[in-house]
């Protein structure tokens, strides 16, 4: 089994800033692309940025300039540094990761995690 725990979710001002994290754990063999979601009420979720395994990264339009997405591949963990947040970047952002559970190739899966709050006031 393998689990998804995002964290850094939290309410600042427009123009604040805030780090989310999201740590993967559990039967990992690898973990190839990671990425970032969120979803806003009444919207559907939207990919905000991602990255490879090899720290190859894109960026939703919207966010571009202003956040930043990293990993650290020994621990598992993958970054979204939020600078200039707006209120319309208020939404819950979710990990989603590719995660390779065995040296089989075949043994490939996408695990959501289960999200974390961003609420940004103006």
């Amino acid at each position: 089994q393998v689990q998804l725990v995002e964290s850094g979710g939290g309410s600042v001002q427009a123009g604040g800033s805030l780090r989310l994290s999201c740590a993967a754990s559990g039967s990992i063999f690898s973990v190839n692309n990671m990425d970032w979601y969120r979803q806003a009420p009444g919207k559907q979720r939207e990919l905000v940025a991602g990255i490879t395994s090899g720290g190859s990264t894109n960026y939703a339009d919207s966010v571009k300039g202003r956040f930043t997405i990293s990993r650290d591949n020994a621990k598992n963990t993958m970054y979204l540094q939020m600078n200039n947040l707006k209120p319309e970047d208020t939404a819950v952002y979710y990990c989603n990761a590719a995660v390779q559970i065995s040296s089989r190739p075949y043994d490939r899966y996408r695990y959501w995690g289960r999200g974390t709050q961003v609420t940004v006031s103006s």
